[in-house]
């Protein structure tokens, strides 16, 4: 279990420098990470499920449905950034293995 939260939080290699000590001090503690990523997962469905509901109203519906969806994905994407911190986030979703994959989500949202 040490060792998942090591690859999650990106505390994988340790890191000699000073940088190390200040992600120490700034980083949250495991039990506020998954709790932020819960809150951060369910507003994502929340408002991924609010719009597809209201594509059914006339005229607005489109538009509040498309709205509603697009803040739902990055919601939902951007809880893992609780869990393994922005940056090595970032760095995994453009690696060149999921780059593309990455690219296509990115332009359909």
């Amino acid at each position: 279990m040490d060792k998942l939260k090591r690859v999650l939080s990106g505390r994988d290699t340790e890191e000699p420098s000073g940088l190390a000590e200040v992600i120490d001090a700034t980083s949250l503690s495991w039990g506020t990470r998954v709790k932020g990523f819960i809150a951060c997962f369910a507003i994502g469905c929340l408002c991924s499920l609010l719009g597809s509901c209201l594509l059914w109203i006339p005229k607005k519906g489109l538009m509040l449905f498309a709205v509603f969806y697009t803040l739902g994905n990055i919601a939902s994407i951007g809880s893992t950034l609780f869990l393994m911190g922005p940056v090595k986030q970032l760095k995994r979703m453009f690696e060149p293995t999921r780059l593309i994959a990455t690219t296509v989500m990115l332009v359909s949202i």
